[in-house]
């Protein structure tokens, strides 16, 4: 069967709090569970009224000390913001208190605006360090050598799974160069997706794993008709253009037409970048994944998408499981490898 995950950024919805929005993080991490997802995954991201998971590795502890056995991870935490013994300190922490449920996703964006990442970052510009970054990092996580002067405690021996993130060429390279699973964001920047495959898995060479784990992200937005996926996918495409008109903020309530808010170019934009979808009832969602994961062949699916109301998002995620348990039990060989 085809690994199926969840990537959840605890939106903030319109009319709702930070602390609406991380609780209903716990029940989605639990539902999600209940499931049979493998990985509930949190982002960062930094200086938004939209988004609570800024503090991604302790809300990330508080989820998986709220379930039993998905694994729970970073997708990703953004290495440059950070000094690489302290995320190995948190995430070897981690998974000291919950062995062999931690995963740590490493992306070099900044996950926020460039003021912001002034004010994270508080010296020179790290992105150009990162692959020696994650280097230091992957090193802090192995058992510690005789000699070594810097252990990270906890964290040394831990081997925390570490995978790489990203939305174009650069992480693709990385990735397969120093063998690690690879997690493309092509559930809103999806230009660069095929040629992203294709780089990594052609020069991919045994690492910390032995064969390339490619991980395709999808938003989701299923719901009982064609109809109700189209009105809950609109909170998804209006804060995308809210971002793009420097308004980012809590997640928009859906509407009925998009064009009464948003301008036709906005929209072609937002439909663009948000292209890897699946919208609509459960015939409509499985019919369109099937379609993707034979174009495209992922390793694993990593499903998300921001919807205003939680009942609705409980439900089409549910859907998006019910839906991949179909596609193993008629798909053959491939859903079983």
């Amino acid at each position: 069967m085809l690994p199926y995950s969840l990537l959840d950024l605890s939106p903030i919805p319109e009319g709702a709090t930070a602390a609406d929005a991380l609780r209903n993080t716990v029940d989605l991490a639990q539902h999600a569970e209940r499931l049979g997802y493998a990985r509930f995954w949190l982002a960062e991201h930094h200086n938004s009224t939209g988004i609570a998971s800024a503090a991604t590795a302790v809300v990330i502890g508080q989820v998986a000390a709220r379930t039993s056995t998905i694994r729970v991870g970073a997708g990703g935490i953004m290495l440059p913001n950070h000094a690489p013994l302290v995320i190995a300190e948190q995430f070897g922490t981690l998974e000291t208190m919950f062995p062999g449920r931690i995963d740590l996703g490493l992306g070099r964006a900044p996950g926020t605006d460039p003021v912001t990442t002034r004010a994270l970052r508080r010296g020179a510009d790290r992105s150009d360090q990162f692959p020696g970054d994650v280097m230091e990092l992957m090193g802090y996580l192995r058992a510690a050598e005789p000699g070594q002067k810097i252990t990270a405690v906890p964290g040394a021996g831990t081997e925390v799974p570490v995978w790489m993130l990203g939305s174009s060429l650069f992480g693709a390279q990385l990735a397969a160069h120093l063998g690690l699973p690879y997690a493309f964001a092509s559930h809103f920047a999806p230009d660069a997706l095929e040629e992203a495959i294709h780089v990594y898995r052609g020069s991919f060479r045994p690492g910390a794993i032995r064969r390339p784990h490619f991980m395709l992200a999808v938003n989701i937005f299923a719901a009982d008709t064609d109809a109700e996926g189209a009105r809950i996918r609109t909170s998804m495409q209006q804060g995308f253009i809210n971002l793009r008109r420097g308004a980012a903020g809590p997640l928009p309530r859906p509407v009925e037409d998009l064009s009464l808010v948003a301008s036709e170019p906005e929209i072609r934009m937002a439909n663009h970048q948000l292209r890897i979808s699946v919208t609509g009832s459960k015939a409509t969602v499985k019919d369109r994944l099937a379609g993707l994961i034979e174009v495209l062949q992922p390793d694993e699916l990593i499903l998300t998408g921001h919807i205003h109301d939680h009942r609705a998002r409980l439900r089409s995620f549910e859907i998006g499981a019910e839906v991949m348990a179909e596609l193993a039990a008629g798909t053959g060989s491939r859903a079983a490898s």
